[in-house]
This record gives C-alpha cells, sequence and structure tokens, in this order.
C-alpha cells in the first residue's frame, strides 16, 4: 500500500518541547478517531468536536500518494533546504491524522539512511514501529492509551475524561498542556497556567506557528 501524504512542507515546529526548530512536517492522510469531515463531528469521541487539523485526501501543498519508502524519503530530502549540511540531523515530523496508521519500520529505516532524526506526534491508540526517535503522544479522551512512554506527552486542555492527574504518572519525559483552540481560547489558556503553576510537573505549550502565522 503507497503511503497516502496530504502536505508536506517545511518550517518551524511550534509545539511542545522541540518548539523553534526547523523540519519538514509530513502530515499522513486519514485517522483512526475520527473521519475529519464535519458532517460526523458529532459521531466521533471529543476530538472530533474541536480538531482543526485537515487529513483528508492528498491534495495539500507536497501531498500525494508515493509508492514506496525511498520515493516519500526522496520528497522528504527535497523539502529541506539544499543550503543547509546535514551535519546536525536533518529533522522531520511524522503527524497527521493519525501517522501510525502508515508509518512502517521501513520508512524509518529509509529516514534514517537519508539523516534524518525522525519525531511522529500520535494520539497514542496504536504502538510505533521501531526506531522512531522522538515520541510525543496527545491522549484524547474517550480513546484507549495504548502508548504510555515516550518523551513527552502533550495533553489538549481542558478535556473531560482526559484531565491531567490521569497521565502523571506515565513514563514520559516532558509533560506539556496546550490550551484548546477555539472560541475559548483565552479562557482555556488562564486555565493551563494556573494549572501549570500549581503542578509543577506540566509546562505550558502554546500554538507558536499560529501566533507567528506560519503553517
Amino acid at each position: 500500500m503507497p503511503y497516502q501524504i496530504k502536505e508536506l512542507f517545511y518550517t518551524l515546529q511550534g509545539e511542545g518541547r522541540n518548539t523553534g526548530r526547523a523540519a519538514v512536517f509530513c502530515r499522513f492522510t486519514g485517522c483512526n478517531l475520527w473521519s475529519g469531515r464535519a458532517a460526523d463531528r458529532e459521531r466521533g469521541p471529543s476530538c472530533s468536536r474541536w480538531c482543526d487539523t485537515d487529513f483528508i485526501g492528498t491534495d495539500g501543498s507536497g501531498g500525494g500518494r508515493f509508492s514506496t519508502p525511498d520515493e516519500l524519503v526522496s520528497a522528504v530530502r527535497a523539502a529541506w533546504p539544499l543550503d543547509q549540511a546535514f551535519n546536525d540531523r536533518a529533522f522531520v515530523v511524522l503527524t497527521g491524522g493519525e501517522p501510525l496508521l502508515q508509518v512502517d519500520e521501513s520508512l524509518l529505516v529509509a529516514l534514517h539512511s537519508a539523516g534524518f532524526e525522525v519525531a511522529i506526534e500520535t494520539n497514542g491508540t496504536r504502538l510505533p514501529p521501531p526506531g522512531v526517535d522522538w515520541v510525543c503522544v496527545s491522549p484524547k479522551a474517550g480513546t484507549e492509551l495504548v502508548l504510555r512512554c515516550g518523551d513527552e506527552l502533550k495533553l489538549v486542555f481542558p478535556q473531560v475524561g482526559a484531565e491531567p492527574e490521569r497521565f502523571a504518572g506515565l513514563a514520559f519525559g516532558f509533560f506539556y498542556l496546550q490550551p484548546m483552540d477555539g472560541p475559548a481560547a483565552s479562557e482555556n489558556t488562564r486555565l493551563a497556567v494556573e494549572y501549570c503553576m500549581a503542578h509543577p510537573q506540566w509546562r505550558l505549550s502554546l500554538q507558536t506557528h499560529k501566533l507567528l502565522g506560519i503553517r
């Protein structure tokens, strides 16, 4: 089965531990929690009501169907600026939708062979293949969290049924609260700040790419 990519682009990581780091974002099509269509927002778990990511189809910038790992890696490599050396490993973020519906060990091997450090952003309902360098899990209320360890846990906040205390004992190196965007963004940010100050295990993650007006 070919890899189906919604979009592929070069930017700065906007969230979590790697905020501000240059990266190629490779957004995979599809998600196992909801269809991504507005008509289905009330049918999925709670994330279907607030998720603002377009992961339908392969029509985004740099998107398409890639038949082999090497074909996709060539596109990722082409998105990294040619005038930047690979002496500090180039960085690619595999995201979605849910990238673990498609990401396999062969793709990770090919990315590593091309000199990339590989991060993945997942909802944690599937286990990754071996070889991911940075694992970021973003739990969603109403789902079973299978991936219970990794580098960072980034929780959209607040979510009824996915309160921070449910995850505080898991084996992650860093814990982030990210205020839920939308009409209540200011209030959600205030609540997240208060929670982080009262529970220093947690750090605040802002969507800096939105603040900067970049992708």
